[in-house]
């Protein structure tokens, strides 16, 4: 009797520690996914002299992504420099409660579509700041990364050498705003 007992905690045991190393596996793939599509999770800021410095790492595609700040809110930014102004999906700018402005007609790669003006408080990516960025709430657009358009990035100087993306605010201008 002792020894079926024995016998039937080993099993329980042994698909406990299969169950646990499963779950630690499946733990691991997801956060090593989630570092290949956005390796700049916590964006590392550098002030040097008068002015801030953040380094993005290119993902695995090449593209410059970032987690970042809207109003406040966390958003993940997809830096587009073919985008006129920064574009929001209109389920995270509800979230985020944006007001839609005046409709404009966009052109996208997916044909015309009709967006809504929205301007945004404040746009964080590390320790750059920018105030009263001028945006587009998109309702054909899915998803929840945030194009990081012109109307952000023509804020800063921008360089990119060997898959890294660097953005530059002069504080000067950080002052002003």
């Amino acid at each position: 009797m002792s020894q079926t007992a024995g016998r039937r905690a080993g099993r329980v045991m042994l698909v406990l520690a299969w169950g646990v190393g499963l779950y630690l596996a499946t733990r691991f793939f997801a956060a090593w996914e989630e570092d290949r599509l956005n390796p700049n999770r916590q964006p590392l800021s550098l002030v040097q002299g008068e002015q801030i410095e953040v380094q993005l790492t290119g993902n695995a595609q090449g593209h410059f992504v970032a987690s970042g700040r809207i109003n406040g809110e966390s958003v993940t930014f997809l830096l587009d420099t073919g985008a006129t102004d920064v574009a929001i999906p209109a389920e995270l700018a509800e979230r985020l409660g944006l007001q839609r402005g005046a409709a404009v007609m966009l052109h996208t790669a997916n044909g015309q579509t009709t967006g809504y003006r929205t301007v945004l408080s404040s746009l964080d990516l590390g320790d750059i700041r920018l105030r009263d960025v001028r945006a587009i709430v998109a309702p054909g657009f899915r998803g929840e990364q945030v194009l990081l358009g012109m109307s952000a990035l023509k804020q800063l100087e921008f360089t990119q050498r060997a898959g890294t993306l660097v953005l530059r605010q002069q504080l000067l201008e950080r002052r002003a705003q």
